[in-house]
């Protein structure tokens, strides 16, 4: 994918998308993420690279749609990420057929623009029996994101597919977002679907050792307590975690490298 033309990188979605799970105090949102790490790779490479981030956690396919499209078609991007559908999938009320044909109709708008347009499936996070059900509806999903990638000629992560997600430490402790090392794998993931340069390596991953039943049983009380009693209160008060916050990256600008980052730009760019 390397070339002399400018690069315009716009990444639209979710939390998925904004970077929840990758932990860096240093930057908007306390997070960096997949899209933050594949413009820092893509930078290195190529000779003028913009990236925005308009991705918010919490965010339904309407509320994505409704709020990040123009303004992402706004931007003139040259590339495309977008990924939404996975709160809607989380509802306990589900219009499977109403949210495929507002994803679709969204992607059909991206792509009419020219830009190359990255898709994601959904990933069945394997670490809890509580999200076991989520499985089908994610299957189901899946098969027309597919389908709906192949139709527009996108680029398709298919996230589903990649085994190293199996293993928890790809995953945040709220079992529901990738931790650090699972957004710089999918990174590296992404920037392959691209055919990008970059210096992104598979986590290198010891095995694990087998826990006992009782640090189980201790685990799942504390994930219960922590992470799964605070969401559902939100979806029983019709709030989100995204609520108070704002696009990371609103506006196009060269990647923020945060290792090269000094004590007074780190401060600038985290406010």
């Amino acid at each position: 994918m390397t070339t002399h033309a400018p690069l315009r990188f716009v990444a639209v979605g979710d939390s998925f998308t904004e970077g929840v799970g990758d932990v860096d105090l240093r930057l908007p949102n306390d997070c960096r993420g997949w899209a933050d790490r594949v413009a820092e790779e893509l930078a290195k490479h190529q000779p003028e690279v913009h990236y925005a981030n308009l991705a918010l956690r919490g965010r339904r396919l309407k509320q994505i749609v409704a709020e990040q499209l123009e303004p992402a078609l706004g931007l003139a991007p040259t590339l495309v990420s977008f990924h939404a559908g996975g709160n809607d999938l989380l509802g306990a009320r589900l219009d499977m057929r109403s949210l495929i044909r507002g994803f679709e109709d969204a992607v059909a708008r991206l792509v009419q623009t020219g830009a190359k347009v990255v898709l994601f499936t959904e990933y069945n996070v394997p670490l809890s029996p509580v999200l076991e059900p989520l499985k089908l509806r994610s299957a189901v999903f899946n098969k027309h994101v597919r389908r709906i990638s192949a139709t527009y000629g996108t680029l398709l992560v298919d996230h589903w597919c990649f085994e190293k997600y199996q293993d928890r430490r790809m995953w945040a402790p709220d079992r529901l977002h990738m931790s650090s090392l699972g957004h710089e794998y999918m990174a590296k993931k992404v920037l392959e679907v691209l055919g990008a340069e970059h210096s992104l390596a598979s986590p290198a991953l010891a095995r694990l050792e087998p826990r006992s039943r009782a640090g189980i049983m201790l685990d799942d009380a504390a994930w219960l307590r922590r992470d799964v009693a605070p969401w559902l209160s939100r979806r029983f008060r019709g709030v989100s975690s995204g609520d108070n916050l704002s696009a990371r990256w609103p506006a196009l600008m060269p990647p923020v490298i945060p290792e090269r980052l000094g004590a007074a730009a780190m401060a600038l760019v985290s406010h």
